[in-house]
């Protein structure tokens, strides 16, 4: 059994609904994530718990819980495990390579997830020939990983050449075509097209605006909520966002059709949505409404025809039908989506509710919007989301919204049961960054 996982970062669900119809498979169609951003929601889909339980959240932005991940448990078992991920805040340095065998991603992913002469910094500088060559000596002789270093460094020499846009997806796109996939295979990938910056391909881009998609679409999203919004005007960001999902649908459904020539059974979702000023909030850096909760999920392969299921389902629902179909015993909150047996019927999943957390901004987006002279305390307390039925309520600094036609009171009583059930870990992490890790974060709206 080879299972691929591709998770389409920052993809909202009506945007997929709108560029996906081509996509096979059964369709969930009422699919949470359990948290706001990237960090959370992909540990939850590595280790099956809630994040507040495996302790990944703004306060330690690492997967160093101590139960066991997806990767792990697969490697254990004989599986050859593979990551390419484009989202360097799941580089190395924050321990998601974790049961990987091979863990890799584009150039600048590669240079950010070990020890790396910073070539960045050292450009910087203005340093002159000799510098370059001494810099140089030192990849060769110091504690660095040498090539990654030298080809990092002869990236910034040429001019420190941007890729084209939309290379990222490309990349993955190459890599899986020329990697040798066998039997008992997994295969993890990370796309971050749908997020900020939006910048397709010059032949993607229909946004009017007088400046390039790069300077105009790249803001602060917690900034621009505790303040007036962002410089750009909302219709023009969320064309560029629509551009960027399509030219990565375009791409995804090449890549779609090759992993189907190699795996059993691919699952494809988003790790959350994305803000352009609904609820006076931008990007994905507060709250726990549903255009930032409800996710795209859909199961492919052969054999598995075309279906759509209404009934709520979590990101946890992934990893519990990633064991099922694997054969691992393991841990989950999660049910199965599919049946074991035959992975082309889909399972009846144990009606249960989907909570959502947000728990708390990213510290270095609240130290910035102190800095600036905003007020961060609002965006401190902690907000919970949960979907029932055909219904999803969910908590704000002005009170609980219901989207759909549940009772307000009888989800709220739900949503205190299911919150008192989560076992909390506390951690907490002053992991650093280096200098260019910390660029790269800012670019994407997490520093």
């Amino acid at each position: 059994m080879n299972v691929a996982l591709v998770v389409m970062d920052t993809l909202r669900f009506d945007a997929f609904r709108e560029q996906f119809d081509w996509l096979p498979g059964i369709r969930f169609t009422n699919a949470w994530a359990t948290s706001h951003w990237t960090v959370p929601v992909h540990a939850s889909l590595f280790a099956g718990k809630y994040p507040s339980e495996l302790g990944v959240h703004v306060d330690n932005q690492a997967l160093d819980c101590p139960e066991p991940v997806i990767a792990e448990q697969l490697s254990e078992t004989g599986y050859t495990t593979h990551a390419f991920a484009s989202n360097i805040i799941l580089a190395r340095p924050f321990g998601f390579d974790r049961g990987f065998d091979e863990y890799t991603g584009t150039w600048k992913f590669r240079a950010l997830s070990g020890d790396v002469f910073d070539w960045e910094v050292f450009a910087d500088e203005q340093q002159g020939p000799a510098a370059y060559a001494q810099a140089g000596w030192d990849c060769l002789t110091e504690p660095y990983e040498t090539w990654p270093s030298l080809a990092r460094g002869a990236r910034v020499a040429l001019d420190r050449v941007d890729e084209p846009p939309g290379h990222e997806t490309q990349e993955a796109l190459d890599y899986v075509r020329r990697t040798e996939f066998g039997d008992r295979e997994f295969l993890f990938v990370n796309l971050m097209d749908a997020h900020m910056p939006h910048t397709p391909p010059e032949s993607y881009r229909t946004a009017e605006t007088d400046e390039p998609y790069e300077t105009a679409t790249e803001y602060n999203g917690l900034v621009a909520t505790a303040g007036d919004g962002p410089d750009t005007g909302s219709s023009v960001l969320k064309q560029a966002y629509d551009d960027s999902v399509r030219y990565l649908s375009d791409v995804y459904r090449k890549m779609h059709a090759e992993l189907l020539a190699d795996f059993d059974v691919v699952v494809t979702l988003s790790d959350h949505g994305e803000l352009f000023g609904e609820h006076d909030v931008w990007q994905h850096s507060y709250g726990v409404y549903p255009e930032l909760t409800h996710v795209p999920c859909v199961i492919s392969g052969e054999g598995i025809d075309d279906a759509t299921r209404t009934e709520p389902v979590s990101l946890l629902d992934v990893h519990r039908t990633l064991l099922n179909l694997t054969g691992i015993e393991g841990e989950s909150w999660g049910n199965g989506l599919l049946d074991a047996s035959d992975p082309t019927v889909t399972a009846d999943p144990t009606p249960r509710e989907c909570l959502v957390e947000y728990l708390g901004p990213n510290p270095r987006n609240r130290e910035k919007i102190e800095r600036l002279g905003y007020d961060p305390t609002r965006f401190d307390e902690e907000l919970f989301g949960i979907a029932a039925g055909s219904s999803y309520g969910y908590e704000t600094t002005d009170g609980f919204r219901v989207a759909g036609d549940a009772d307000e009171s009888a989800l709220q009583e739900r949503l205190a049961e299911r919150r008192a059930e989560i076992d909390r870990r506390d951690a907490r992490s002053e992991r650093g960054v280096s200098e260019a890790t910390r660029r790269q974060l800012e670019q994407l709206g997490y520093a």
